[in-house]
């Protein structure tokens, strides 16, 4: 007689389907729930089969003016050279907005991070950043910055920086939130100060994140600049306003492919920076000591 255990085989039940009640009564409420919606908006149905051709012939249009010869056609040379000055002065208003963000978001950040400041501290900061964030640029321009500065690019630079500080500042402080609490709780127990605890424990830690954010916010700020010509605050965003008020579509063509192609280049580039500081020099050491311990990056085993 075997002294093994005889354990009977242990019966396989299959797990019971879940309800389909639910899902089925969700399912004919959102999609009643989008029958209401396009019955609510009163759009135009009967005209939806005649939007690949109203498309097609405006897009026609604009790219008259983005394949003419501009060396032949000093009108067209001309628009190319007015969109791409004043792309590069959106360029300036999307930057100054970002470096004003910046800079008041770094202190705002730490103010509104739970483990760093007092909790009456978090609250009222982290209300102002709500406020500001909750109000579009587009109101900064035309409450605030209109009135004051008049129009052009240094009203749309500073409604930029205004709402870049509250987005900017939200993401600093949850940075901040997640660090590492080891180099902060050794700088402590060496008995650094409050202002050493956030040079040598926090920044360190923080800022390789947080200048990704002013990078990516820089992007965000060109697109937001464009939408601010629309009040006259400046930049390539003025332009294409008016020319498309007016139906110029040849001379909207060539506005829009400057902006897309400034676009392009900028996010490419700001891509590859993000990824360089975040990535940090580990990459570079390792590649240092592969060379000094003899063995070349390229080299195979």
């Amino acid at each position: 007689m075997s002294t093994a255990t005889a354990h009977p085989p242990r019966t396989r039940l299959r797990p019971t389907p879940p309800d389909k009640t639910r899902k089925t009564i969700g399912m004919v409420l959102l999609a009643v729930a989008i029958v209401v919606c396009f019955w609510v908006v009163e759009a135009r149905w009967s005209r939806l089969p005649e939007f690949p051709a109203i498309f097609t012939r405006y897009l026609g249009f604009m790219a008259e003016g983005v394949f003419s010869n501009p060396v032949a056609d000093e009108q067209v040379g001309g628009y190319w050279t007015n969109a791409m000055a004043l792309m590069i002065e959106s360029l300036h208003m999307a930057w100054i907005g970002t470096i004003i963000g910046a800079i008041f978001s770094l202190p705002m950040g730490f103010l509104a991070a739970r483990n760093v400041s007092p909790r009456f501290v978090v609250v009222i900061a982290r209300a102002i950043l709500n406020g500001i964030r909750a109000i579009p640029e587009l109101i900064w321009a035309i409450m605030i910055m209109l009135p004051i500065f008049g129009l052009g690019p240094v009203s749309g630079a500073l409604a930029l920086g205004i709402n870049s500080i509250g987005t900017l500042g939200k993401l600093t402080s949850e940075v901040i939130e997640g660090i590492d609490p080891g180099p902060v709780e050794a700088a402590r127990a060496s008995g650094a100060r409050a202002l050493q605890i956030l040079r040598w424990g926090t920044l360190p830690q923080v800022m390789p994140e947080v200048i990704a954010f002013w990078l990516y916010r820089f992007e965000i700020n060109i697109r937001a600049g464009a939408i601010l010509g629309v009040v006259a605050a400046g930049g390539i965003g003025s332009l294409l306003s008016s020319v498309l008020t007016r139906r110029l579509w040849e001379r909207a063509g060539i506005m829009l492919a400057v902006i897309i192609l400034v676009t392009i280049a900028v996010d490419l580039i700001s891509a590859k920076l993000r990824a360089r500081i975040i990535a940090g020099p580990a990459g570079d050491s390792d590649e240092v000591h592969g060379e000094e311990a003899g063995v070349h990056p390229g080299a195979h085993i």
